[in-house]
């Protein structure tokens, strides 16, 4: 028989027209569907084997190629877990298999904590979950390895929030801290808008104390793009206190690698200092206010904080409404008339506002 069952499962074995023994799981319960499934694996074979068609990928293959790809990227070892993941729902597919109900039906709905059990996952994560499978069949259409790729839309996800925090009530966060490793990364923060894995990451090789600027490089940022970090007297006494305390890295923890930060700590501190839902990387939200708030233009921070767009950076455009209002003289018109009526002494003018 072409197709034989073990332990539930039905299995395919014929030869190709090639002479070459096919033999796999079909990756289904289901006699119809792994009959369809071997009809059509075995349709592929001929065509590719009389007309010249190119070999159907699978998705092992595909995988293997793609991490290849995004080697050395910044989210490498993200791309990596979910990779591994969709295999274990589509690796029994060739590429050309792969559908969006396939892709939708494998989508996880739930993750489970040690504490508080299943809880489902937010759109957003699900989005990731999405776009590395998305990435990779998009690269499948660029090698020529299948015609299209199925159109995956993403989840709505709900507005970020931008939430800041005063300078006093940061300055009282910091008190509260109380590992002096962790107070110091808070500092560089809100001094530098650093994202918290550039903050651990950085080196003593990346700092120049004298020119007053560090520098993250293009494996160790988000946009993997490197850029330099102008240092303000509250991020050089953090360097000057650091130095010594570790070879290679500025901050770290009992003489070893921050490889990230204490959440818990974080948020005990957090509640003692009597702030509410502020998280660490809400320190860059802060930096970035605080910026805007003081005028600096929103192109400038586009380079300091190393987003990608203006339209990253726009979000933080309503606070800073002053930078409208120098402006708003240009196209003035009635104040003008009214003053120009008075000096050439035509009331008529001044007082035009009574007679429209």
């Amino acid at each position: 028989m072409s197709i034989r069952q073990r332990q539930g499962i039905w299995h395919v074995d014929f030869y190709a027209p090639s002479g070459e023994r096919i033999r796999h799981s079909a990756g289904t319960a289901d006699k119809k569907a792994a009959q369809e499934y071997h009809d059509r694996l075995k349709a592929q074979l001929w065509r590719q084997h009389k007309l010249g068609e190119q070999k159907p990928r699978s998705y092992s293959e595909a995988a293997l190629r793609y991490l290849e790809a995004c080697a050395g990227q910044a989210d490498y070892d993200s791309k990596v877990r979910y990779i591994a993941y969709w295999r274990q729902h589509l690796g029994h597919l060739m590429v050309g298999d792969i559908t969006a109900d396939a892709i939708f039906d494998g989508l996880p709905t739930h993750k489970t904590y040690k504490h508080q059990g299943a809880q489902p996952l937010t759109p957003a994560t699900k989005n990731r979950y999405l776009a590395t499978i998305r990435s990779m069949l998009n690269m499948c259409v660029t090698w020529g390895w299948i015609h299209h790729a199925p159109k995956l839309p993403n989840f709505a996800e709900p507005k970020k929030r931008i939430r800041w925090i005063t300078r006093a009530e940061a300055m009282s966060l910091i008190q509260h801290v109380p590992q002096p490793w962790l107070r110091d990364a808070c500092i560089l923060g809100f001094a530098t808008g650093m994202r918290e894995a550039e903050i651990y990451g950085m080196e003593w090789s990346q700092v120049n104390e004298r020119a007053r600027t560090a520098w993250v490089g293009d494996d160790q940022t988000k946009s993997g793009r490197a850029r330099s970090i102008p240092l303000n007297e509250d991020a050089l006494a953090v360097i000057r206190r650091r130095k010594g305390s570790h070879p290679r890295y500025v901050l770290s923890r009992n003489d070893r690698q921050i490889r990230g930060g204490d959440d818990r700590m974080f948020g005990r501190a957090v509640a003692d200092a009597g702030i509410e839902h502020f998280r660490f990387h809400d320190i860059r939200h802060t930096w970035a206010s605080w910026h805007v708030q003081g005028g600096t233009p929103l192109m400038v921070l586009k380079e300091l904080g190393g987003w990608e767009t203006i339209e990253m950076v726009q979000k933080y455009a309503h606070l800073a409404p002053s930078h409208l209002a120098a402006h708003a003289s240009t196209v003035t018109f009635w104040s003008q008339g009214q003053e120009a009526g008075k000096e050439n002494g035509n009331e008529d003018c001044a007082l035009v506002a009574v007679n429209y």
